[in-house]
C-alpha cells in the first residue's frame, strides 16, 4: 500500500506593506509522499506573497490538472495560476492558455539555472507568464506538521518567523 499524504496545519498571519494586505490565513497543506519540506515550505511563501480570500493551495504534486496554487475569479475562470520548480513547456503552455496570469517560482538555484538557460528562450513566447526565483536558505528547518507563522513583506522581501526561526527570502526576476 503506498503512503499517504501528510497533512500539515499552518495559521500564517501575514502583514504585506507592499500590498497593504494585514490578515491571517488558516490552511490545511496535503504534503505529497514524495515532496520534500522545502518544496511544502516554498509554497507557504508562494501563498504569503500573493494572499487573497480566494487564492487556494492545491493539491500540489498529486493534481496533474492544477497548478500548486491559483485563483480563480467568481465565475470560476482561473486568475492567476502559480506553479513551483522546473515546469515543462507543454504545461506552461496550457497554464498561459487557461489563466490570465502565470507565475512559475525557483527555488534550487543550480537546477533552476540549468532549467532556466534551457528553456528561457522558448518560454519568452508566452506573454502572461512570469518566471521568479526565490532564495530562501534554510527555509525547510521551520517546517513542522503544526506551524505558526508570521510573513512580513516590504520591497519584495519576505521575512518568514516561527518560534523556530527565522528566515529571508528574496526574490529575482527572471522574466
Amino acid at each position: 500500500m503506498a503512503a499517504g499524504s501528510t497533512i500539515c496545519k499552518v495559521q500564517l498571519n501575514i502583514a504585506d506593506m507592499d500590498r497593504n494586505y494585514y490578515e491571517t490565513h488558516d490552511l490545511t497543506i496535503a504534503q505529497h509522499p514524495s515532496e520534500t519540506d522545502e518544496r511544502l515550505m516554498m509554497r507557504i511563501v508562494a501563498f504569503a506573497l500573493h494572499a487573497s480570500d480566494r487564492l487556494v493551495i492545491t493539491k500540489g504534486i498529486g493534481g496533474e490538472d492544477e497548478p500548486d496554487l491559483w485563483e480563480k475569479d467568481y465565475g470560476g475562470d482561473i486568475e492567476l495560476w502559480i506553479d513551483l520548480g522546473q515546469v515543462d513547456e507543454k504545461r506552461l503552455r496550457k497554464a498561459c492558455g487557461r489563466s490570465e496570469k502565470v507565475i512559475v517560482y525557483t527555488y534550487n538555484l543550480k537546477a533552476a539555472s540549468a532549467w532556466w538557460r534551457q528553456n528561457g528562450g522558448t518560454f519568452a513566447r508566452f506573454k502572461n507568464f512570469e518566471a521568479l526565483h526565490l532564495h530562501a536558505d534554510g527555509i525547510e528547518k521551520l517546517h513542522a506538521r503544526t506551524m505558526r507563522l508570521s510573513a512580513t513583506i516590504s520591497d519584495g522581501e519576505l521575512s518568514l518567523h516561527s518560534d523556530d526561526g527565522d528566515v529571508t527570502i528574496t526574490q529575482e526576476q527572471w522574466r
